[in-house]
């Protein structure tokens, strides 16, 4: 590593206490017990890219309460850098609780009132070295409301201008923003400063202001290729306001690398029987970003990305379910390699 970089990845944004049903495929209203993990989608690909052996720093803020001593426990233990994670004062650590009924029902609660995290002011990102990091990674959820949202438009320019890759999340969370339209203008107004888009369609949708109650478009109502089509109009314009690269991910399918100039990449995922989908998205940037630190090719870092996913949605958590190198690697190779 060069001398200049300190980090290979710092994330930003939210971070919480997730509570997961340990009745899985129990409704919500049957659940006896939760088990407690840390989450929050950066949060969450700051632990998978430090198991994958990245030096990582976290800018998250924690209340001062014992949900943010526990936040604040696991990333230690963890080895991810938490020296720019201020406690606020007057707020509360949030939580996120989650039923799991497979294989496509996690009904998904926040409590995100008064929340340490969208406090993250200005001096804040002044306390960040992003000119000693290859890449810098914030969610969307930041832009949903002030002083977060500024410190990240903030955090992205002063990250691209010191010359770090800068990696945007979409992470619509339709419940955190008080108009889905808001959450569009907010993704579109960032992308200036963003070099590596990250998004699967519905969010890709949503970032160009497409209602989200229709985007599920079924089969029986629209054929494929107008689906395709409208996701690549979509694709289009997100791309044309400033980022280099769109990685779309697909799901069970894996996931395609759309780039500017108009090359696509597909990468093909790896088959798994699905237990808990939460995180898969988080995993997957976390592998996509080991291998474009690393300087691998797109299909290639997309591949690994596809594999921390399916390792993933085989598990309970999120951050504490989140692949080991020596354990994705060797998942790749049972499975053919890259």
């Amino acid at each position: 590593m060069s001398s200049r970089y300190v980090f290979d990845l710092i994330t930003m944004g939210r971070s919480g206490l997730d509570l997961y049903s340990n009745d899985v495929g129990a409704p919500f209203v049957e659940i006896t017990s939760f088990a407690a993990y840390v989450g929050g989608s950066p949060t969450n690909i700051a632990v998978g890219a430090r198991r994958l052996n990245l030096n990582v720093a976290l800018l998250t803020a924690v209340g001062d309460d014992p949900v943010g001593d526990f936040i604040l426990h696991f990333l230690a233990r963890e080895g991810v850098d938490t020296h720019f994670i201020p406690r606020k004062a007057g707020t509360r650590s949030s939580a996120v609780v989650l039923g799991i009924e497979p294989p496509d029902k996690f009904p998904l609660v926040f409590y995100r009132e008064n929340a340490a995290d969208i406090q993250l002011t200005i001096d804040d990102v002044l306390a960040l070295p992003l000119e000693q990091t290859r890449a810098f990674e914030f969610a969307g959820t930041n832009l949903a409301k002030e002083p977060s949202r500024s410190a990240t438009l903030f955090a992205a320019e002063r990250a691209q201008q010191a010359g770090a890759a800068v990696i945007l999340d979409i992470d619509f969370r339709p419940d955190q923003w008080h108009d889905p339209r808001a959450f569009g203008v907010a993704i579109r107004s960032a992308l200036r400063s963003v070099d590596i888009l990250l998004g699967n369609d519905d969010e890709i949708n949503a970032a160009m202001l497409a209602d989200p109650r229709q985007i599920e478009m079924k089969q029986s109502q629209v054929s494929d290729a107008h689906v395709a089509g409208e996701i690549g109009r979509a694709i289009a314009a997100l791309l044309s306001l400033g980022p280099k690269v769109l990685v779309e991910k697909c799901g069970a399918q894996g996931s395609r690398v759309h780039l500017a100039a108009g090359e696509k990449i597909d990468a093909p995922g790896f088959p798994v029987e699905v237990y808990n989908i939460l995180g898969a998205g988080d995993a997957f940037a976390a592998g996509f970003i080991y291998g474009f630190v690393k300087g691998w090719d797109w299909y290639r870092a997309a591949r690994l990305g596809n594999a921390c996913g399916a390792i993933v949605v085989t598990r309970h958590g999120c951050s504490a379910s989140m692949a080991r190198a020596a354990e994705v690697f060797a998942f790749i190779e049972q499975r053919g390699g890259f």
